[in-house]
C-alpha cells in the first residue's frame, strides 16, 4: 500500500479475493461471511455502474458527434420521455421498444431482473459472482491464470465506474446539465 503501511495488513486479509490489497481500516471484512457477502455485492454493483457509465455517455456522444437524434440524450432527463403524450421511443425509433408505461417498464424489468438475479443465486455449480457457462461464451475463463488477470481487471475498473457514477450524479446536481 505504500511506504508507511508495511505490516499493517490485517491478518484476515489474506488476498484470495481479486483487488484485496490489504486495506481495511474499517474493519468490515473481519468476518469471512460478511466479507463474502460485501464482495458479491461489490461485483454486482460494479458491473451495473459499467454498464451505467457507457449508458449515461453513448446517447450524449452519439448526439453530439453522430448526428443521432434522440428526444432526449442527457442521461438523467431521458426516462422522464415516458410521461410525455407519446412515451418513449427506445433509440429515437418508432419500430423498437415504444413505451407509454412506467408500471409495464419496472414490471418488465422486474421480471428479467429477477430472473437473472434467481439463476444467479440458485446456481451452486460454480462460483455464485463468476457462473461461467452461458455467461462466458467466448471462454475467457478456460485459462485460470488469464481469470485470475481478468478478475482483477474487472473489479479495477467496476471501482472506477462506481467513483465516475459519483461524479455524474454530483455534475448532474451541481449543474443540472449533462
Amino acid at each position: 500500500l505504500g511506504p508507511y503501511s508495511a505490516g499493517s495488513t490485517p491478518d484476515y486479509l489474506t488476498g484470495e479475493y481479486p483487488g484485496d490489497y490489504g486495506w481495511d481500516t474499517a474493519g468490515l471484512a473481519a468476518d469471512p461471511v460478511t466479507f463474502k457477502a460485501y464482495r458479491e455485492a461489490e461485483i454486482v454493483h460494479a458491473r451495473f455502474a459499467m454498464l451505467g457509465t457507457v449508458g449515461c455517455l453513448t446517447p450524449e456522444l452519439l448526439s453530439k458527434y453522430a448526428g443521432v437524434s434522440f428526444g432526449e440524450p442527457v442521461w438523467f432527463k431521458a426516462g422522464a420521455q415516458i410521461f410525455s403524450e407519446g412515451g418513449l421511443n427506445y433509440l429515437g425509433s418508432d419500430g423498437l421498444i415504444h413505451a407509454q408505461s412506467i408500471l409495464a417498464v419496472l414490471g418488465f424489468q422486474a421480471v428479467l431482473m429477477g430472473g437473472a438475479e434467481a439463476y444467479r443465486a440458485t446456481n451452486t455449480s460454480s462460483d455464485i459472482s463468476y457462473p461461467g457457462g452461458s455467461f462466458d461464451p467466448m471462454g475467457m475463463a478456460d485459462d485460470p491464470e488469464q481469470f485470475a488477470v481478468l478478475k482483477v481487471k474487472e473489479i479495477k475498473n467496476g471501482r472506477l465506474a462506481m467513483f465516475s457514477m459519483l461524479g455524474y450524479y454530483v455534475q448532474a446536481i451541481a449543474t443540472g446539465q449533462g
